[in-house]
């Protein structure tokens, strides 16, 4: 029997697996991929997020894959720039700065530590006793163990199995990703690696990995999957981005639904959901696997912990991780959507003057990174 299962080799089932590993705690892994997916989600790291990957030499292979954003811009297509610098944050992080690099690299980094990942290893039921968990897989096998965290994503097995509900609402229009080598930052004077483009009628958010630039466009919900995905579709989006002779070479495509919704509950006994299982939100903002990966180091060494004797904290991995998600991801995240949207002059002028007041001393930079950075939440309810 093993002491925990993890259901999902993504970033948060493979950082709880690694912090499980590391106290030396039997722990397994299952995954219903038959390999490492290599699709392009997630790719934005978070200071405090760099400052907890770094214990597993992950945080310099990131930066060494990918590419470290130090400022963050706002902006509209007539011209209009606020830039923050997330280096006023120098003593508050170890990191101050983004690194733009795609999940599926931890994903790799943190696999290769581990000495058992499962694949095509699907959860398809949980039954537990208050002593021990069986998890059951692919329909038929049956696997035992003290506790199991679901870690297994927004259509989460493991949160259906223990009838867990997922509150809140679906956007009605998805947003499409696209990425191109196109290097914008060359037609766009002192363009910053993260930027956001406000626009009433449609705007857009540029954000540079290391090879491409990956742009992010709200799409309307009348509009069908074929026709959003189309080379012409994109074509028309990304020439509105900046017009330029011939067309785009489009590297990627991805079209995602959109959502804001929170686990009425992290935990049923022995079993824990974490990451997109836990809760999921609009990207606007890169909050939704860096909170995940926050719930993974939280909940996980709670675990270890107990495992090893000590006081039973695990209560507070929900009273911890829960309202981080009720009032800093989802706020935060509905909030960037809206201001990039509104039509609302007024609301227009009252964005930009909060922007202007962040950027018109160092203390006030500061307040207004530590919330976008993800560091006052964690703070906020470290204490819980």
């Amino acid at each position: 029997m093993t002491t925990v299962l993890i259901a999902g080799a993504g970033p948060v089932g493979l950082a709880a697996a690694n912090v499980l590993a590391e106290a030396g705690i039997d722990v397994a892994v299952l995954e219903a991929e038959p390999r490492l997916p290599e699709n392009l989600r997630a790719s934005t790291f978070q200071p405090p997020t760099l400052d907890l990957l770094a214990r597993f030499g992950a945080t310099q292979k990131l930066i060494d894959m990918g590419r470290i954003a130090r400022k963050v811009q706002y902006r509209d297509r007539a011209g209009w720039v606020a830039e923050l610098d997330f280096g006023v944050l120098a003593d508050d992080t170890r990191h101050p700065f983004r690194v733009q690099c795609e999940q599926y690299k931890l994903n790799q980094v943190l696999a290769a530590r581990l000495p058992d990942v499962r694949f095509g290893a699907t959860v398809t039921d949980v039954e537990q006793d208050g002593k021990m968990v069986t998890v059951t897989i692919n329909g038929g096998e049956k696997l035992r163990c003290e506790w199991l965290i679901g870690a297994d994503g927004g259509k989460s097995r493991v949160r259906e199995a223990i009838g867990v509900r997922l509150e809140g609402f679906t956007w009605p229009e998805r947003f499409l990703v696209a990425s191109t080598p196109f290097d914008f930052a060359r037609v766009m004077p002192d363009l910053a690696d993260v930027s956001y483009f406000a626009d009433p009628e449609e705007w857009y958010f540029l954000l540079r990995v290391r090879d491409v630039w990956r742009a992010m466009f709200p799409t309307r919900a009348e509009e069908s999957e074929a026709g959003i995905l189309s080379d012409d579709s994109i074509e028309r989006r990304l020439q509105r981005v900046h017009a330029k002779p011939g067309r785009y070479e489009i590297a990627h495509r991805t079209l995602y639904s959109v959502h804001q919704r929170i686990a009425e509950s992290y935990r049923k006994e022995r079993v824990f959901l974490a990451g997109d299982a836990a809760h999921l939100n609009n990207p606007l903002g890169g909050m939704g696997m860096n909170g995940g990966v926050h719930d993974a180091f939280n909940l996980a060494e709670k675990l270890a912990a107990v495992i090893k004797g000590g006081p039973d904290e695990l209560d507070r991995y929900e009273r911890q991780r829960k309202p981080v998600a009720l009032e800093y991801v989802n706020r935060i995240t509905i909030a960037n959507k809206r201001h990039l949207e509104m039509r609302d002059a007024d609301e227009q002028r009252r964005w930009r003057e909060e922007l202007a007041r962040a950027m018109s001393d160092r203390a006030a930079m500061r307040e207004y990174m530590l919330r976008i950075s993800m560091i006052a939440s964690l703070r906020k309810y470290e204490c819980a």
